[in-house]
């Protein structure tokens, strides 16, 4: 195995352009030493390494906590226009070294930990992640949330503070195990408790017709407690807020009335309110329909709106005095951007407040809410759309039922005047499906109720247009853009790959890190040889470097079938056996990496995983095969660990059947990182290609109009099976028991779902992938074509920067205007 880089190396990595100015090394050092002494103990002489951590995580928040203030107050005096990111998850990962990279510290950091004898790497490598969400859904928020502050925009990411994020991952005997990730154990140096902006939030209940009007009464109240978060933009100064709200049990919460006995268990039933914020589910493009769940999506809204009404009343050109009563400019300060359907409950919500609360006629309110919501939709398989059962409904937020019945009934008494006697399409637009049980449709209900529907890559935009909602898209074809994903080039290059960033930096300058199409000059060096040699050596001190990590701590994605893992393994196999056949062949060296979560109710994905690692079992151990193959699985994959993997990877498979992966944003982290995809025309790949031209991405298989033809005539596993030999091979392998001698029918189950009932069609492109495989395996032995495409990716990627995909939302849906401008720093006159 390589030689790990040494201290110094680490060390010399981290610049990107700047040094460490002596009397800023100087003062980060008074304030760390200061910051130790007050967090150690009386009674404790000797500091431990996290110790050291919350003193480096205290000092560099010195830093934020003057820009927080001061960027408030200038939003206060300014009262520009506010965008809600209303979001049910937040994946920010860590949060310490993202914050020297945004404040510019980084270097100064380093410096000064060294001179105190300390490593920045070990103590950075304390802080847990916060993995309050799945994958990629919530991974968006958190890059939109660096974007919309790096672009100056008054910006609020607001979601729940679960107590435990996304479970840890064990793989024990190659099975799955989850533990939880009880991530706030050691506390959180990085949020603030906000209680003096406590709000109550009201469930269950009965709806009351008044002559002054509808009141929903006799309610269970629980209480929401906002943490605050500082969020920095890159070098502006600007800090903004991402606000996670907690449940709280009220004082009075089943005390009303009690007997001795009954007051220790009405205190112990508090926690049945405060469950509420406990766990995030661990559930990926599937719906559960659970109590919990509907919960919690009401109590991040309810919270949520009292705080943005509050903030809208309150705000006026910096006047303590003045009191805005009139909500009918609501949409003129106010964008509520909802990330996916799980925050739907913002509009019935908002329609509640305005009608029964502020006493607005229905017509004006409804204009209010249409104007001020925006949707955008993260899915086209089925079994994620969520659909709420009208009965569980009804027992918790009869109010909101009440008023998703009357939004239905004027949007159908539109439709049937637009399409009369139209039965069957009244029934397909509905907002409540009448089957066996009648289900709300979430989806239907954004739709309807915003000015705005977005998916997130061209692709998945038009196939939402001509498929899912082709009806609402007849109706109202303004309502319907799209706004492909992006990434945060600080966090996914700058941060994670600084030698990267830094061989781009000596050739364009450094001012691509927040206009990353200025990566379209790096096309000048696609020939020059030092260039290529540069690029190549820092993927080559990644990949030491991740493979001491791998060394060290071994003992990529969530697992979905419609990610096809399951197609990666039929080539790893095919790989093995041909590697077996003639093992004196010059075969190109491969390691397979493959990381990922499966829900925990969700037994194929599972299955999966025990087939890899089974798999890997028996190629890592056979000796004819040696180091020309390797399979890794990827235990507890998370953003930490993609920040390590991603810069040392060659390939990227990103190989979803096609119009199964909406957007994909690691086949974007991957591209910017220097490797190459093999994938599908499916999702940003699509776009990708566009980019960095087809030719530099290994393309391959059926398209969307080839799977709509195939899903017409039938998909006929079994021919495959037939008519390609190796493919019959691998499968009579895995169905046979040879990667599980000792249960020989492990894994009959996927055997069977792939023979028989295999909606992502794995067979259907196994042929074109293990070829498209062959041309990988080709080229690499020639590194210099190969770096020349790297090259190409790179200078490609401008488009696929968050900071793009913001400007977008701001200019086309919220009515904002970003801007790079700088504003004071907290130590600079004002």
């Amino acid at each position: 195995m390589a030689k790990p880089l040494t201290d110094q190396d680490k060390r010399k990595q981290i610049s990107v352009r700047g040094l460490a100015g002596v009397e800023n090394v100087s003062d980060l050092k008074t304030n760390f030493n200061r910051h130790l002494h007050f967090t150690l103990v009386k009674d404790r002489n000797v500091a431990t390494k996290r110790d050291y951590y919350f003193a480096l995580a205290n000092t560099v928040r010195d830093h934020l906590v003057g820009r927080w203030i001061r960027t408030q107050q200038h939003y206060y005096e300014k009262d520009p226009k506010r965008v809600y990111y209303l979001s049910l998850e937040f994946y920010m990962g860590r949060t310490l070294q993202n914050t020297m990279v945004n404040l510019a510290l980084e270097n100064a950091c380093d410096e000064a930990t060294y001179q105190l004898g300390l490593d920045m790497e070990e103590l950075q490598d304390i802080e847990e992640d916060a993995g309050l969400g799945n994958g990629g859904l919530g991974r968006l928020a958190a890059c939109f949330l660096d974007s919309m502050a790096s672009l100056g925009l008054a910006a609020y990411g607001y979601g729940i503070r679960y107590e435990f994020g996304i479970f840890n991952q064990k793989i024990v005997s190659g099975w799955q195990v989850e533990e939880a990730d009880d991530w706030l154990r050691y506390g959180n140096p990085w949020e603030k408790a906000r209680p003096e902006y406590m709000r109550p939030v009201h469930f269950y209940g009965r709806v009351d017709y008044t002559p002054e009007g509808v009141k929903w009464v006799d309610t269970q109240v629980v209480l929401a407690l906002p943490y605050d978060t500082p969020v920095p933009g890159y070098r502006n100064n600007i800090v903004n807020t991402m606000r996670l709200w907690s449940a709280k049990a009220p004082c009075d919460f089943n005390l009303k009335d009690f007997n001795v006995g009954g007051y220790i268990q009405a205190v112990l039933d508090r926690n049945l309110a405060e469950n509420i914020s406990r766990v995030l589910y661990p559930n990926d493009n599937f719906f559960e329909g659970k109590e919990l769940r509907l919960k919690q999506e009401y109590f991040v809204v309810a919270a949520t709106l009292q705080d943005i009404i509050r903030r809208f009343k309150a705000s006026k050109f910096g006047s303590t005095e003045f009191v805005r009563l009139d909500l009918s400019t609501l949409p003129d300060k106010v964008a509520i951007q909802l990330n996916d359907t799980h925050p739907a409950l913002a509009i019935p919500e908002l329609m509640r407040i305005l009608v029964d609360i502020e006493e607005l006629t229905w017509e004006k309110a409804w204009d209010i809410v249409v104007r001020t919501c925006a949707y955008t939709n993260h899915t086209v398989l089925p079994e994620a759309l969520e659909r709420w059962p009208v009965d569980l409904f009804k027992n918790l937020l009869p109010r909101h039922l009440d008023i998703i019945y009357e939004i239905n009934k004027r949007h159908l008494e539109r439709i049937t005047k637009l399409y009369p006697g139209d039965v069957d399409r009244l029934r397909r637009m509905s907002l409540i499906e009448e089957a066996d049980i009648k289900k709300i449709n979430m989806a239907h209900l954004c739709i309807v109720g915003s000015h705005a529907v977005n998916g997130v890559a061209r692709i998945h935009s038009e196939i939402i247009k001509e498929t899912v909602f082709k009806d609402f898209y007849e109706v109202d074809p303004e309502k319907f853009q799209n706004k492909t994903n992006g990434i945060t080039p600080r966090r996914w290059l700058v941060m994670c790959n600084p030698g990267l960033a830094e061989v781009i930096a000596e050739r364009i300058g450094e001012d691509y890190i927040r206009d990353l199409d200025q990566l379209k000059q790096l096309l000048d060096f696609v020939d020059d040889d030092t260039f290529i040699r540069d690029v190549a050596k820092v993927k080559q001190e990644n990949k030491m470097k991740f493979a001491a990590h791998l060394e060290e701590y071994y003992k990529v994605k969530r697992i979905h079938e419609y990610k096809r893992q399951l197609l990666n393994c039929l080539h790893i196999i095919t790989l093995y056996n041909r590697i077996k056949m003639e093992p004196n062949k010059s075969w190109t060296p491969r390691t397979i990496m493959i990381g990922g979560k499966a829900a925990p109710g969700y037994h194929t994905a599972k299955m999966i995983i025990k087939l890899i690692t089974s798999i890997g079992d028996i190629v890592n151990n056979d000796p004819v095969v040696g180091d020309r193959l390797k399979v890794i699985f990827l235990e507890n994959y998370r953003v930490t660990l993609a920040e390590k993997i991603i810069p040392a990877s060659d390939l990227s498979e990103q190989i979803s059947t096609a119009g199964t992966e909406a957007s994909g944003t690691g086949n974007m982290k991957f591209m910017l990182n220097g490797a190459l995809t093999i994938g599908t025309m499916d999702g940003a790949n699509v776009e990708m290609a566009e980019e960095a031209g087809e030719e530099n991405l290994f393309i391959f298989g059926m398209r969307v109009n080839d799977v709509e033809a195939m899903d017409k005539k039938g998909y006929d596993a079994a021919s495959y099976y037939n008519r390609i030999p190796e493919l019959k091979q691998a499968m009579d392998q895995i169905s046979g028991g040879f990667f599980s001698p000792g249960q020989p029918d492990l894994f009959k189950d996927l055997v069977s779902m792939l023979m028989n009932h295999d909606r992502f069609k794995v067979f259907a492109d196994y042929e074109a992938y293990i070829k498209c495989q062959e041309k990988v395996s080709a080229l690499y032995k020639n590194p210099k074509e190969w770096t020349k495409k790297v090259i190409h990716n790179i200078a490609g990627c401008g488009k696929f920067s968050s900071d793009r995909t913001i400007s977008q939302y701001a200019r086309e849906i919220w009515g904002m205007e970003p801007s790079l401008e700088k504003i004071a720093a907290p130590d600079d006159p004002r």
